[in-house]
């Protein structure tokens, strides 16, 4: 399990705080953390001139959210992956339906293209396991 995650910002390595994920799985990074707005807004975006540093703030705050959503979709698919393996085993199936899979990767493939493919793959190592 993950205890810290460190930051370099503005010249300072800090903890950066961390929130509870369910499933006691690796906690997410908080979608707005206090210890982002420590330093010169510069070396925090980029940019000096304001406007544009708020817009920075304001669009890393909503990848923060969407990154936090991803994480718990992604522990919430690994589970479920989990136990459909578990059940379809225990009623004495096979523990990999190919053709399922190959769909998955399919529909990833045709929605993102190369890096689909990939992220499928990780998707489907996360529920089933290495093979």
């Amino acid at each position: 399990m993950m205890t810290d995650v460190m930051e370099q910002s503005g010249g300072q390595t800090r903890p950066k705080a961390e929130q509870p994920v369910p499933n006691g799985s690796e906690p997410a990074l908080p979608a707005t953390a206090a210890v982002d707005n420590a330093g010169p807004v510069e070396a925090r975006t980029g940019t000096e001139e304001p406007t544009a540093s708020a817009r920075i703030l304001e669009i890393r705050q909503r990848i923060d959210e969407i990154d936090n959503a991803m994480i718990a979709l992604w522990q919430e698919r690994a589970a479920l992956s989990q136990e459909v393996g578990v059940t379809r085993m225990a009623s004495g199936g096979t523990r990999l339906v190919l053709s399922r899979e190959r769909k998955i990767l399919e529909r990833f493939r045709a929605a993102l293209g190369a890096d689909g493919t990939q992220l499928a793959l990780l998707l489907l190592r996360a529920g089933r396991g290495p093979l």
